[in-house]
This record gives structure tokens, sequence and C-alpha cells, in this order.
């Protein structure tokens, strides 16, 4: 796809710091769930590099969506969306993204990396294929916690939260650790998914290793 310009249809908050916004759809744009574009606002479009940003949405919906975590204390790109409207242009680049749908399996992301799992799961629950595919999400708080009520209905007991900043009766408070996984994760079948921030990634691929889960059953994308 050569980079174009699409308008915004809508754009709010979908938590406290993050950004829920629907675009127009350039007829042109083909991706799988769980592939991304870059963003760019204005000039920049047109040479310089843009933010990767998740498609939330599913290939077929008539609408592109993303869910965007803004950092008000950082002077970039998201920051920048801030200040947009319904009717203001971004600008799309190309496709691309190493996350894909390989079997069932566990879900793990960390804050914003739940991103690529969005339409991965929207797109399974639509065809009927959620199976006992399940997603460990890591947050700071529970009002960090992305699209809490779909994965809620979409997932059930399968839907497994574990908070880093915030005691409550209701969730797992810590990190995620090997012991945690395993609890979670009923005979450690399947594929593993991963995607969040670097840290978190080396830790949770350092547990699977511990527990000898096999490279080819891990998934991964660093955000």
């Amino acid at each position: 796809m050569k980079t174009q310009p699409v308008k915004i249809k809508t754009i709010e908050y979908a938590t406290h710091d993050v950004l829920h916004i629907v675009t127009e759809k350039p007829k042109d744009i083909d991706f799988v769930p769980g592939q991304a574009t870059e963003m760019f606002l204005g000039e920049a479009g047109k040479d310089g590099e843009g933010n990767p940003f998740t498609f939330t949405c599913l290939p077929n919906d008539d609408y592109l969506e993303f869910m965007i975590k803004t950092y008000p204390s950082h002077n970039g790109l998201t920051n920048e969306l801030l200040k947009l409207k319904k009717g203001d242009e971004v600008i799309l680049n190309d496709v691309f993204g190493a996350i894909a749908y390989k079997g069932e399996g566990t879900f793990i992301a960390g804050g914003a990396g739940v991103t690529p799992f969005i339409a991965i799961l929207r797109d399974l629950k639509a065809k009927n294929k959620l199976g006992n595919n399940r997603l460990i999400f890591a947050n700071k708080t529970k009002q960090d916690i992305i699209l809490k009520k779909e994965f809620e209905e979409m997932l059930g007991n399968n839907f497994i939260n574990i908070l880093s900043d915030e005691k409550t009766d209701e969730y797992a408070n810590g990190r995620i650790t090997e012991e945690f996984i395993k609890k979670n994760t009923p005979g450690l079948k399947g594929h593993f998914y991963l995607c969040g921030p670097p840290p978190m990634m080396d830790a949770v691929e350092g547990q699977l290793a511990h527990l000898k889960i096999s490279d080819d059953l891990i998934v991964k994308e660093a955000f």
C-alpha cells in the first residue's frame, strides 16, 4: 500500500490514557489479524518514520480501528494524536507484523501489547473458533485494562488479569512469573503468543524456556 491520508471518523478514550481511533479504510489496504501499519501526521508522512500501530478491527470491516496508548509526558506522535478530532487526517503506510494465529493457546500481553491480540481474538470469535484460547493480561492498575468488558464477555474464565501496582480482591497482584503461567495454562499446552514491553517479553521468554516450551510454539512481537 502506498502512503496515503485517511480521515478520522471517531476519536475517543477507551481508557484514561488509551485513544480509540476509527478512520476511513483505503480500498487497497489488506492485512491479517495481528498486523500493524505505520501512522504519520502532516508532512512527516512523506519522508519521515512513523509510529507502528496495530489494527484492532477485522480485515472485512469497512473502517480501520486502532487502540493507541498515549504518553503525555513524551514529546512524540501519541501526544500529537491527543489534539486530533473527527474529520482530521492521519497518514498510513505499509502493513507489517510478525504475530499471526497458528493454533489454540495462551496469549500473554503487557499493557498496550494486547492490541495484536484484539483483532486475532475478535476474528476467532466471529468464526466461532475461540475454543480454549486464553489471555493473560498484565497491567499496572485496573483502570489500565483495555477492553475489559469485551474480553470478559468473549473469554469468561479464560481472561486472566494480573496487576503490578494495585491490590484488589478481583485480580492477582505482582508480575507474571513461571508459577503464574503454569497455574493459568493447564498442561502448558498449545502455542504461546507474547506481546509487550521488551523487559516483560525477556522475562516471560525466560520463564517459558524454564518450563521447557519449544521455541516453535512461541509467537512474539515487541511493541
